[in-house]
């Protein structure tokens, strides 16, 4: 039963209860249309989004795919990886109805019953490839981060055939398998950019042995300016691809200083980021980057990344053709479940996962 408007969510248990536990996740909170943002989503200071510190004249770069082997189009890859670690492509080779299907499946999970989605939550899913869940670590975090996800681990089209739930599941398998032709572009222009010119299978299982897809909801928020819709973050992937809708709220903080860039929706465009896999496995020459998310007061918006990693049983360490090269390593050899695992036990702290792997 939803709590009174009168005293929304003084006791903790009650809003766990309510958010986690019977499912309703943060869409749930969002709908009793409540006056004012539950304390336990309150952000300290310093991890609110401070206006003042946006660049409005700065842009992460576009990058045109549609002639990706030009020289010049893969420098500007490799660039970009280089100093944003984030740029948006354009005219790449996912057809744009496929983006359009996957945007309307999440819509369509979201919409679902609470009791309906709770079948995917950590307590009652089948398997911990599926997973309902809502903010990001919630018994590790002081604060909570106002989203809810449904993450899809993919092992195979049978198990997923099995698992997922069946109002996304093909939506979901067909943006994969589209976005799997743009995925080894890029990274075949990012490996010959590291002096890497063949990308063999265990090179290839090594940059994209295992993929996660989360669709990613953030409903409106009472007070937006006091949370956050994702804290400040690197990704553990080697490459993350992100699909997000017209709303907007996605920020990238800029090389230098404390500024922060917004990532402007282009239809049709996917946004790419750098990993800390890729961090560390270019020995620091491509650069994972820390971005945010805000909260919403009038909208609700939607994003899906497909996150590119290694398998969980790969060491993952700088590629040995730089260190054949005379580079220094600057990180360990370190197994990657172990650096995914440290991820996941804490909130999220910015860049501090990536001194984990450090020398």
């Amino acid at each position: 039963m939803a709590p009174t408007l009168a005293d929304p969510f003084n006791d903790s248990s009650a809003l766990l209860e309510f958010v986690i536990n019977q499912g309703n996740g943060v869409k749930g909170l969002s709908e009793l249309g409540l006056s004012a943002l539950p304390k336990q989503y309150i952000q300290p200071l310093e991890e609110r989004t401070c206006m003042t510190s946006i660049e409005p004249q700065e842009s992460i770069p576009i990058i045109d795919m549609s002639n990706w082997e030009d020289p010049e189009v893969a420098k500007s890859i490799c660039d970009a990886a280089s100093k944003w670690g984030f740029f948006q492509i354009v005219n790449h080779d996912v057809p744009i109805e496929v983006l359009e299907n996957v945007k309307d499946a999440t819509y369509r999970f979201f919409g679902l019953p609470a009791e309906v989605k709770n079948k995917y939550s950590k307590e009652h899913s089948s398997s911990n490839n599926v997973r309902f869940g809502t903010s990001f670590t919630p018994h590790a975090e002081k604060s909570l981060e106002w989203k809810d996800f449904l993450s899809l681990f993919y092992i195979s089209e049978e198990e997923a055939s099995a698992l997922w739930p069946s109002i996304c599941r093909e939506q979901v398998l067909d943006y994969m398998k589209e976005s799997e032709v743009v995925i080894k572009q890029l990274l075949q222009v990012l490996m010959k950019g590291l002096g890497v010119n063949v990308i063999d299978e265990t090179k290839e299982s090594l940059l994209m042995g295992s993929m996660r897809t989360n669709l990613n909801y953030y409903p409106k928020c009472p007070n937006p300016e006091l949370t956050v819709g994702v804290g400040r973050h690197s990704d553990v992937s080697t490459l993350t691809i992100l699909l997000q809708d017209e709303i907007g709220g996605l920020f990238v903080r800029k090389n230098e200083g404390d500024n922060w860039i917004h990532v402007p929706p282009i239809k049709g465009s996917l946004v790419i980021n750098v990993g800390d896999a890729l961090q560390i496995l270019s020995n620091g020459r491509y650069r994972s980057v820390e971005h945010r998310v805000v909260a919403n007061g009038s909208k609700n918006r939607i994003s899906v990344p497909i996150f590119v990693n290694p398998r969980p049983t790969d060491m993952i360490g700088p590629l040995p053709e730089l260190i054949a090269s005379g580079e220094n390593p600057i990180y360990k050899q370190i197994l990657y479940s172990d650096y995914v695992k440290h991820f996941f036990r804490k909130a999220h702290d910015g860049k501090k996962t990536v001194e984990f792997a450090e020398l």
